[in-house]
């Protein structure tokens, strides 16, 4: 994996604690879909992708009673429990042991430092450090103590363990143990298992449906060029934190009765094509509506791929309503087929010498707003009192991020966070900001006409 930039300077731990576990499922076996198209980002990345974070300890928690939840944790989770090995063709594989040990490490935050802004630093610090997926166990604990109290836990995790609804299944698992000093049975296909079936006859049947799905979307692609040359930083970050937008689409998403991502993919879609041709969309789906990956933590999710014609034969846009159809009618066929081999659909693309990296890649990660919003829709005077979003660019740098990008959180007072990504040799960073911008002007505006009864 290729080098990342330093961490920051740290004291060492006190102390590390060997934390000896076992569980069941040892093997060594292909990696999963998940598995392997994160891995494939990864590579692209030039980034271990640490995913996980630092949290305040309950009073009264003690280093031995950490050491027990990091033993159950790595007896329980099989992804804990997996390193890699790589076959002669270089292909990496999954290795799954069925026992091991593992460090914990406790820090001593000097008495007169901020333990929150110590251990946020040795959070950075981790994220940092480069990870060998051969020999390191996939989680990094560490304990932070503040005048001999263990104040604060850091946790750090590769990317390979679980994706994001995988890590709140984990979270609520954890705290309900931390409760109740139990949990249910692990239920769902670990990963080897998984493997296993997409390897198998069924497997393959799926791949094959979903790949013909992939060949007909991908010839509507345009074909691969060279992207433009860059004076600085190529790939760039930002946030747009907006309170316009959630109220917008509060509006919409009743309006219309519709699925509110759904309803704000069509919106990105639309701003995203004001220059004409189809959208190319590109949704992270779950994929948890297959059967036994429901309650699963493990990498399953991945990037969907679907087109739709949101624009007249003229460019001119089409009244949001068809829009927001035909969006609707195009992520459909995309979810279904997002559970896919990557490297077959890579593999595909290539073949047709279209540019796979199209489009406008969407991850909705919401979870309080995501089932649906609170309180009464909203009128037209709260829509116009609600003002435009606030936007800053936080990164610049060359190491790649995603392609033209957006994830899209809930924020601290009922905003919406929308993060940004760009590859300033396809779209400037002005361009970027101009798209989720439009996005949120649309949504202000058919929010508005709806309301008002000057559109339907």
């Amino acid at each position: 994996m290729p080098s990342v930039s330093s961490p920051p300077a740290m004291p060492r731990p006190a102390l590390r604690i060997p934390v000896r576990f076992a569980g069941p499922g040892a093997g060594l076996g292909e990696l999963t879909w998940g598995q392997r198209e994160i891995w494939l980002t990864m590579l692209r990345q030039r980034s271990w992708l640490p995913i996980g974070g630092w949290s305040r300890l309950a009073p009264g928690t003690t280093v031995a009673g950490v050491a027990a939840e990091l033993r159950w944790i790595m007896a329980r989770y099989q992804p804990m429990r997996t390193r890699l090995r790589f076959a002669a063709d270089g292909r990496p594989l999954q290795c799954v042991a069925d026992r091991g040990t593992v460090g914990l490490d406790v820090y001593d935050c000097p008495d007169d430092a901020d333990p929150e802004a110590f251990v946020a630093a040795l959070d950075a610090r981790d994220r940092a450090r480069p990870y060998d997926f051969v020999e390191e166990w996939p989680v990094r604990m560490a304990v932070v103590r503040h005048r001999g109290v263990p104040t604060h836990l850091s946790t750090v995790m590769t990317h390979l363990v679980t994706d994001g609804l995988g890590g709140r299944i984990f979270l609520s698992e954890v705290a309900r143990h931390q409760a109740e000093g139990t949990a249910e049975p692990t239920a769902g296909m670990q990963p080897l298992e998984l493997a296993e079936w997409q390897g198998g006859a069924a497997g393959q049947r799926q791949n094959a449906s979903a790949l013909r799905h992939w060949e007909r979307t991908l010839r509507r692609l345009p074909p691969a060029r060279p992207v433009s040359d860059v004076d600085g930083p190529r790939y760039y970050r930002g946030e747009l934190v907006s309170s316009a937008l959630p109220t917008a689409l509060h509006v919409l998403s009743e309006k219309a009765d519709a699925d509110s991502s759904q309803v704000l993919m069509a919106l990105l879609a639309v701003a995203a094509t004001e220059d004409g041709g189809p959208a190319v969309l590109r949704p992270m789906v779950s994929n948890r509506f297959r059967r036994g990956l429901e309650t699963v933590v493990a990498m399953v999710a991945q990037r969907g791929i679907c087109v739709a014609d949101v624009r007249g034969p003229s460019g001119e846009a089409l009244p949001f309503a068809e829009a927001l159809r035909r969006v609707g009618a195009a992520a459909m066929a995309g979810y279904k087929y997002a559970y896919v081999d990557p490297d077959a659909t890579a593999a595909l693309a290539a073949g047709l010498g279209v540019d796979a990296e199209a489009g406008l890649w969407y991850n909705d990660r919401r979870v309080a707003s995501r089932q649906g919003f609170a309180g009464e829709v909203p009128g037209p005077d709260e829509l116009r009192a609600a003002p435009p979003g606030r936007f800053r660019w936080t990164v610049a740098q060359d190491d790649p991020f995603d392609p033209l990008s957006v994830d899209v959180d809930d924020a601290a007072g009922g905003a919406f966070l929308l993060t940004v990504f760009t590859d300033a040799g396809r779209l400037a960073p002005a361009g970027a900001e101009a798209l989720v911008r439009r996005a949120e002007a649309l949504a202000v505006q058919t929010a508005l006409g709806l309301l008002e009864g000057g559109q339907r």
